[in-house]
């Protein structure tokens, strides 16, 4: 053989065995279920995902709907979610706290 040759077929079972690891992975074996009884009052509760973030967009998109006008800031909180600046449709400078989930304004202050 040569050195070509025993390259390709060393690339060849590589991948076959890679192949074969991934859907082995791909299925991963499913805990047996538990009885309440066996679970006990430490068991985690079931999480429930999370819904996705919205985007800058998304955010803007929904003040300018619910009135806000000349949005001029919208940054991602890790306190609050966002925070946007922009003028209330009384015409005051606000800033917002926004969900970044629902897109729902959770808190709001005249800002100077």
């Amino acid at each position: 053989m040569t050195r070509i040759q025993k390259t390709l077929a060393a690339l060849a079972v590589g991948a076959s065995a890679l192949v074969a690891g991934g859907a082995a992975q791909a299925q991963p074996a499913q805990p047996a279920a538990q009885t309440p009884a066996q679970a006990g009052p430490q068991a985690p509760a079931t999480a429930t995902p999370a819904a996705p973030m919205l985007t800058i967009r998304q955010v803007y998109d929904k003040m300018e709907a619910s009135g806000y006008r000349n949005i001029s800031e919208i940054e991602r909180s890790s306190k609050h979610g966002y925070e946007v600046k922009a003028y209330d449709p009384q015409g005051q400078r606000v800033k917002l706290y926004v969900d970044p989930q629902s897109g729902a304004v959770t808190r709001s202050r005249f800002d100077d």
